[in-house]
């Protein structure tokens, strides 16, 4: 597992091949955030930004060992104004939303910490990438860590 990072901007960690990657994936994040300055928070919201954060990092990582055969790498960038979450795995097929399939088949197991995703997230998706997909989110920076012309 090869994990690299700067406190100014981007984080990445590799994945592919490596045991409890959802532990791992929230404790590289929560380094990152530390880094950036979202953790320690004093305030109650901003505590509660961080939290969505990790609690984000393990669906969509969670999303990949069940849907993806694995995540292949977990990537952080984070600018003034938002933090970009990217997982990528070895599956091509996009995620789909309990509530977003047919009638018929909502009741089947998964798609159903994709809410989660969609509640939190400002926005997500998914694109193709060689080899499979990347799932991506974004989430605002707390008010106070936004540069003062935000």
């Amino acid at each position: 597992m090869a994990e690299s990072g700067s406190p100014d901007r981007t984080w990445y960690l590799v994945l592919e091949g490596a045991t409890d990657v959802v532990t791992r994936s929230r404790d590289f994040a929560r380094r990152a955030l530390t880094a950036w300055k979202w953790l320690p928070a004093v305030k109650e919201e901003d505590r509660d930004a961080a939290d969505d954060v990790l609690l984000l990092v393990s669906e969509v990582v969670s999303n990949a060992c069940l849907h993806g055969g694995g995540p292949n790498a977990l990537r952080l960038d984070c600018t003034d104004e938002r933090l970009r979450i990217e997982v990528t795995d070895a599956n091509p097929a996009p995620p789909v939303p309990a509530t977003r399939r047919p009638a018929s088949e909502r009741g089947r197991p998964g798609g159903h910490g994709l809410l989660i995703v969609d509640r939190l997230a400002r926005s997500w998706g998914s694109r193709s990438v060689p080899g499979g997909k990347c799932v991506w989110l974004e989430v605002a920076v707390p008010a106070p860590l936004r540069s003062p012309e935000q």
